[in-house]
Order: structure tokens, then sequence, then C-alpha cells
């Protein structure tokens, strides 16, 4: 008798190990993810999350975004029984300062235009300078009524590139806005070489504009005055020729990224 009940007692542990777990019930990203008192919960995440999960604590927001991992904010959710799929790979997720049932931000103004726009676009948090790398706690996201042709789908598709130009706070996110860092600025002295075929030629420069790695740009030579068209290759330098033509062809870089 005692070996019948060891014998069914391994059937069942065996039969619950074996047992797919069960799914949580699937939920969905909000796409306007916000949150009204600084504590970002399941339910300002997620349609879907119902009950006393709605009210989790996952982050806290302590300035006018938070950026989530989104792998953790996934755990989160299967931990409370629900299940995001992510099917789009999100990687971060930016959580920005909502609004209460009065239209009254956390910090007890109001917000002008909160429900305007059907669009859920990436914007700039803040103005920011020609050159200066955009960092996660740069962007938001807010409601227009459009959305440029060339809107990034995704933050990481402009964080840690640097401006090409002033941006404004406040406007839409655009992918031409930003591009690799600049390592050479206008006015610098360049030493721009040519090698091919065992030859190896050097001069020393002016560069007439900014430019990052890869980038063509305007060097003047100190000597002739003439203006030629170079490659930088980093932080004071610069090629023509054939290592050029390799280097810019190879530094064409290519981001995929998804909302």
């Amino acid at each position: 008798m005692k070996a019948f009940l060891l014998a069914a007692a391994a059937t069942v542990v065996i039969t619950a190990l074996a047992a797919p777990a069960f799914a949580g019930a699937p939920v969905t990203l909000r796409m306007d993810t916000t949150d009204a008192d600084g504590r970002v919960t399941l339910g300002d995440l997620f349609d879907g999350v119902t009950g006393p999960a709605a009210d989790m604590v996952v982050a806290a927001r302590m300035g006018p975004t938070a950026v989530l991992d989104a792998g953790q904010v996934q755990v989160s959710a299967r931990r409370a029984g629900f299940d995001w799929a992510n099917t789009n790979g999100i990687r971060r997720i930016i959580v920005r300062e909502g609004v209460d049932n009065g239209g009254v931000s956390a910090n007890g103004r109001g917000v002008a235009g909160a429900a305007r726009g059907n669009v859920e676009v990436l914007a700039y948090a803040r103005s920011i300078t020609a050159g200066e790398i955009v960092q996660p706690q740069d962007l938001i996201w807010v409601k227009m009524a459009g959305a440029p042709a060339d809107a990034p789908r995704d933050a990481d598709a402009i964080i840690g590139l640097a401006a090409k130009r002033p941006l404004r706070e406040g406007a839409a996110a655009q992918t031409r806005d930003v591009g690799a860092a600049q390592v050479i600025k206008s006015g610098d002295l360049v030493t721009v070489t040519y090698d091919d075929g065992g030859i190896s030629l050097s001069l020393q420069g002016k560069a007439m504009a900014a430019a990052s790695t890869g980038e063509v740009f305007a060097v003047q030579n100190t000597l002739s005055k003439k203006i030629i068209q170079a490659v930088a290759t980093g932080p004071g330098a610069a090629a023509v020729g054939p290592q050029a033509q390799s280097l810019q062809a190879r530094s064409q870089p290519v981001r995929f990224a998804a909302r």
C-alpha cells in the first residue's frame, strides 16, 4: 500500500512538472503611457489589467518622464498574472507625466491640449542644442494631429545620437534630426591622408564644416588655400581616395526600431 501511494504521488509530481504553465491573461501596452502621481503602475502601462494588480507599482517617475526597461516590465506583468507578448520588440517604455480626471498634472498645473490629437509620436522633452547627444529622458510620447513621415517608432532609433541642428522642446522627433556624434568641428586643423597601393601622402588643412566619422566635409589646404572634399576618419583626421570611399560605404548605418 505504501509503495502504491509513493508511486501515485510520484505520478502527480511528474504530471505537474510536465504540464505547461498556465498562461497569464493577455494585455496590451497602452498607446499613451502616462501617470499622474509619480507612481507608475501596471494599470498605467497596460490595457486589460484589472483588479488589485492595476495598482501594482512597477517604477517611480521622478521627473517629467520615466524610462523603463521593457523586459523588466514584462516580468512584473507576468508575476501579477498577465502576459504582454511585446510582438513589436519594444526595448524601452517612456512614461510621461499625465493628468488626473480634472485635467491637472501631478504638479498641479493644467495641461493645455492634453486631450487633443489622435496620433502618438515621440517629441523632445526639452530644447537640445546642435551636437548634443539625445538621452532617454529627453524624449516623451505625446499626441498630435499627425506624425512626420520619418517619425521614429521607438526611442532607441535616436537615443545616443547627436542633434544635427537645434531641436525645440515639444517638437515631434524625426530621424533626420540626429546623426552620429561629430568628431570634427568647423575650424579644426585636420590631417588629410591618401593611401593607395603603397603610396601614402598627407597634408594639413582647416575644416570648413563639422563632420562625423564617415561623413564628407570640405577642407582647405593651409598652404595652397585650395578646398578639397575629404571623409572624416576620427578627431582631427580625414582621408581622400580609395580609403575614404571604403570608409564612407561602411559608415552608412542601418537602424531598425519598433514602437
